[in-house]
């Protein structure tokens, strides 16, 4: 598949500053109760089971993901909805933001401040996302021949394999696309199969890759990402820019 971004492997090696359990929780809230609109009932909203997933993985308190879910039955909570807000960054790079928010007037000019302060800038709806393709993601542990087999027999598009720096000391992990719709159908059938799956989600991936080549750019860019990730409406971000792990600041 072209235009792989490697953009979710550096959030987690960064440790990203959703490291301050606070915001993490207030996205991964918000992320259920959207997710809640569709059916309360994990079994048969596959959305929300995924959702469940990750704040579990965040180890968010089984309480606090109850409280979440119920949003959807209290009439006097704030609704929220769902907006994809679409940028560019330093060196051209295109940038779409995705958030979850009960307050436009709000969100829209945080956004708008994060992209702004850090040479980027805000676009037209349609401007930037043309360049990504929705895509059912699932992140596993391992790689090879049987590994792609048992991804295409459950209804796979591609897998990209990521070696690790140091192949002695840790396993390799492979990312399975899938279209929007075959998403649970795959993971529950990898998950079956044994397979370890440690991610699995709906994302945007970018058509072609813009290659980051020196520090100055990767420098502004790595800032401006941290400024939309710092946002507790912002509960994904997507990009097409791929940075050398040696240009990331620390």
């Amino acid at each position: 598949m072209s235009g792989h971004s490697k953009w979710s492997t550096i959030k987690r090696e960064k440790g990203a500053k959703d490291a301050a359990r606070g915001a993490v929780f207030t996205r991964l809230g918000n992320a259920l109760a959207m997710a809640a609109r569709s059916g309360t009932d994990p079994d048969t909203n596959f959305s929300l089971r995924l959702a469940i997933d990750k704040a579990k993985a965040a180890n968010m308190p089984s309480a606090n993901i109850q409280r979440a879910i119920d949003r959807i039955k209290d009439k006097n909570a704030a609704q929220l909805q769902e907006v994809l807000y679409e940028g560019y960054g330093p060196g051209g790079v295109a940038i779409l933001a995705e958030c979850a928010t009960d307050n436009l007037n709000r969100t829209y000019p945080e956004v708008r401040l994060a992209f702004s302060k850090h040479g980027g800038n805000i676009a037209e709806k349609g401007a930037v996302a043309f360049q990504f393709d929705r895509k059912g993601m699932i992140r596993v542990r391992g790689s090879g021949d049987d590994l792609l087999m048992q991804a295409i027999d459950a209804g796979a598009e591609d897998m990209i394999t990521e070696e690790p720096e140091d192949s002695a000391a840790e396993t390799a992990e492979s990312v399975i696309y899938t279209s929007p719709t075959d998403l649970a159908k795959v993971r529950d059938a990898l998950k079956k199969a044994g397979v370890d799956i440690t991610e699995a989600e709906l994302t945007y991936v970018p058509n072609t890759t813009v290659d980051v080549t020196d520090a100055a750019t990767a420098g502004k860019i790595m800032r401006l990402m941290d400024a939309l990730e710092s946002l507790d409406d912002v509960s994904n971000t997507f990009v097409n820019f791929d940075i050398p792990e040696e240009l990331i600041p620390n």
